[in-house]
């Protein structure tokens, strides 16, 4: 159970993507991401950090 913990990573929205490009709006609805203080959590891959990359001032990722 302790390895599926560190293949997971905990993303928590910090801010709204009104006025923001489209597609860091897709990135956001991408991750599952709703609405601020919203968190999810999402399998450590290229393509989520990918997308994390892609929105930093949007997005954090919360440590446990």
């Amino acid at each position: 159970m302790a390895n599926k913990k560190a293949n997971t990573l905990k993303i928590r929205q910090t801010s709204s993507p009104i006025g923001r490009p489209d597609n860091q709006h897709q990135a956001l609805r991408s991750l599952g991401l709703r609405r601020i203080r919203h968190t999810v959590e999402r399998q450590d891959s290229p393509a989520v950090r990918g997308l994390i990359a892609k929105i930093p001032h949007l997005v954090e990722i919360v440590e446990e």
